[in-house]
């Protein structure tokens, strides 16, 4: 069962890769300079840090949270900000300086409290609390993209969303909680490679889910694995509880990419024809699915200065994984090769085959409010700003070839990048 994936088999076994020349355990640090052998490298790897806070919590030692302890001048500025968390600008890189680290744990707390979540569901907030850090802390700080910043940023995205008048109508309590929840936990524990690299190098994982949205199970399980370790619904019907745990993991499994096209031709035909029925739960849950699949990719879709960040990020994390391939001699798995796949080139292609089609459906579903126009209009200006870097990438490498002409090659691969 999920409590046995976690609680007896526990997240180290879950780490450990079975590939022969590669200790998983070590993932995040291979490409890292500096000792690996700190005390918080080393409670990370071994997962006691989670386990050390909750028996804390367990005997009644309650520890403050980080964000007491900083400067009232931080205090103030985290609180202002959070007083606009609803406008699409928000910036999340911000908002966890001011936090000292503590975005995703202050933002949750707060939101929840926003839409009545703690009083409607009787929930206890130190239990409260204690869940928030276990999520937050189960997120590999050092990856560059798939960290507790990009789940805080998802969360605030899912927010905006649930607030467009053509969902908000209609959710229920237990909608708002689960979209927030999923938002939060959907990358939790997340190793900083894709699945493609777990399949090839056997890992644990990809044997565990037979090589079926092996991140996103991971991510589903573990969070139901800290839900009941934190006993945050323990005083809820078991009935309701296993709905929960079974609906969070419909909504995290609807992230994984591969199952794109399933989803936006389901949109498309539900747009066609009219049909949806978001007095019916079963609709409401496939738009929250939706919902989250948007704030999950939605990076292109922020101001410049905020996407270009995430876009370095993210290529950050693809060209990491890929130094490991070749380090281990394997196949260098697409996107990941920093020699070949540049910045621009990834983000043109990431914007018009999946970011573009899927937010152009959600504007149509929200009635084209002024977030999807907002959302969309950044999204083209983002695009023209990369086809932009991409063309001065190109003359430079033009005008350094001593020849002074472009191979077949070369040449095939600019119009393959060029074109949409």
């Amino acid at each position: 069962g999920d409590a046995r994936v976690r609680g007896q088999t526990g997240v180290v076994s879950e780490r450990r890769g079975s590939y022969p020349f590669i200790d998983f355990r070590l993932l995040n640090n291979t490409t890292l300079s500096g000792e690996i052998g700190t005390k918080k490298k080393v409670k990370r790897l071994l997962s006691f840090q989670r386990y050390f806070h909750a028996s804390r919590l367990l005997r009644g030692i309650v520890p403050q949270a980080s964000l007491y302890l900083l400067d009232e001048d931080y205090l103030g500025q985290a609180r202002h900000m959070l007083s606009k968390v609803g406008m699409w600008d928000f910036d999340i890189f911000l908002f966890d300086r001011l936090t000292n680290g503590n975005s995703l744990v202050t933002l949750l707390c707060h939101l929840f409290n926003v839409h009545g979540l703690i009083h409607h569901f009787q929930l206890d907030m130190v239990t409260l609390h204690r869940f928030f850090v276990m999520v937050q802390e189960d997120y590999h700080s050092q990856n560059p993209y798939h960290n507790a910043v990009h789940a805080a940023d998802v969360t605030q995205a899912m927010h905006c969303y649930l607030r467009e008048p053509k969902l908000a109508n209609f959710l229920t309590p237990s909608d708002i909680m689960l979209g927030l929840i999923a938002a939060a936990a959907h990358d939790v524990d997340h190793p900083g490679v894709n699945q493609p690299f777990l399949i090839k190098t056997k890992h644990h994982l990809a044997s565990l889910y037979q090589n079926v949205s092996v991140l996103e199970n991971h991510h589903w399980r573990s969070t139901v694995g800290m839900l009941r370790e934190s006993q945050l619904l323990a005083h809820l019907p078991k009935e309701v509880t296993q709905d929960i745990e079974q609906q969070l993991g419909s909504l995290i499994l609807a992230t994984d990419i591969n199952r794109q096209n399933e989803f936006l031709i389901r949109l498309k035909s539900h747009l066609d024809n009219q049909d949806l029925r978001l007095e019916d739960a079963q609709d409401r849950h496939f738009m929250l699915q939706i919902a989250l699949k948007c704030a999950d990719i939605c990076n292109p879709c922020r101001v410049w200065d905020l996407s270009k960040q995430w876009s370095e990020r993210v290529c950050e994390e693809f060209y990491r994984q890929g130094d490991l391939e070749q380090k281990f001699e394997l196949e260098i798995s697409p996107l990941c090769n920093q020699q070949k796949d540049t910045i621009p080139s990834i983000q043109i292609g990431f914007m018009t085959y999946i970011v573009e089609p899927l937010f152009e459906r959600w504007a149509q579903f929200t009635g084209n409010t002024p977030l999807s126009e907002n959302m969309l209009n950044h999204l083209r200006r983002n695009k023209a700003k990369w086809r932009s870097l991409l063309h001065k990438q190109h003359s430079s490498s033009r005008s350094n070839d001593h020849s002074g002409e472009v191979t077949s090659s070369q040449e095939q691969t600019l119009n393959e990048e060029e074109t949409p």
